[in-house]
């Protein structure tokens, strides 16, 4: 029996990549022990405007998050220029304005991404930078590595979860706590979908982002990365499959990305959700 174990769930790394060299390390810790806001505002002395491009478009100026970068070019005397893309938007995007050559100074992309992006010779490495990274965990600076050369520093990891909604599952009689399995979780979808309502949806877009939302499906199956096509593998595909095919999962999954996910579950109508901790902030805002 398949269970839905929430402690292994698949994890992710947001890194900080540098576009073209700059000195932007303001709101970091140096090896000493110093305060990095010197460090970085005497690489960025020159002042000016830095562009920041990151994978968080759910997030607006009054965000905690924007106000965090604004709050990091002012210590390191610079000014942010800050734009939010969807994650696979965002690295066509970075990959684009890398052969106009009008690349922004910094990226915020998840780990899979740094090998694409460095191999198209979009990304400076830290040796061209001259950023010291020797603070980091040597285990998570090596999602940020290529080839021998370092290309981000990491800021932080996220997870993924199942969202419930509870009005949804109060029609459709269904108590959340007795999901504790697929069949359960797909007796729960049965139910929800008689009432009237939608039963789940994910991103399964053929990206990195569809292979993260996948990974606690096929690991719960018992599967393993090195015999992709083992029973149990074939068992956690055929869930997904199977719920498109009865209608507890719409068509839409198959090009979700994980925000046009996230935004079918906030309408309201879905009784779950697979996202990522970084929708807590909007799951807290929608009840």
């Amino acid at each position: 029996m398949r269970s839905l174990d929430k402690g292994r769930r698949a994890a992710g790394l947001g890194l900080v990549v540098l576009a073209v060299a700059g000195g932007l390390t303001a709101c970091s810790s140096q090896p000493d022990g110093t305060d990095a806001s010197s460090a970085g505002a005497s690489q960025a002395a020159g002042g000016g405007t830095y562009t920041i491009w990151d994978p968080y478009p759910q997030f607006d100026d009054s965000s905690d998050w924007v106000k965090l970068l604004s709050q990091c070019g002012t210590q390191a005397g610079v000014t942010v220029k800050r734009t939010g893309y969807d994650t696979t938007d965002l690295t066509n995007k970075a990959l684009l304005a890398a052969q106009q050559g009008n690349s922004p100074d910094v990226l915020i992309v998840d780990n899979p991404v740094v090998s694409t992006l460095a191999e198209a010779g979009v990304l400076t490495s830290t040796d061209e930078t001259k950023i010291d990274t020797s603070a980091a965990s040597p285990n998570l600076l090596a999602a940020g590595q290529l080839g021998g050369k370092t290309y981000g520093t990491p800021i932080g990891a996220n997870t993924l979860a199942l969202y419930y909604n509870k009005e949804v599952l109060k029609k459709a009689g269904v108590d959340a706590d007795a999901v504790k399995d697929w069949a359960s979780l797909t007796a729960a979808l049965e139910k929800v979908k008689a009432a009237g309502k939608k039963g789940i949806t994910f991103a399964g877009i053929g990206t990195e982002e569809g292979s993260f939302q996948f990974l606690p499906w096929f690991w719960g199956s018992g599967a393993n990365l090195t015999k992709l096509d083992s029973p149990e593998g074939v068992a956690a595909l055929s869930l997904w499959a199977d719920w498109v095919k009865k209608g507890y999962a719409p068509t839409s999954v198959i090009n979700n990305t994980q925000t046009t996910s996230w935004q079918e579950f906030a309408t309201g109508d879905f009784a779950f959700g697979e996202n990522g901790t970084w929708q807590l902030a909007n799951a807290k805002k929608t009840g």
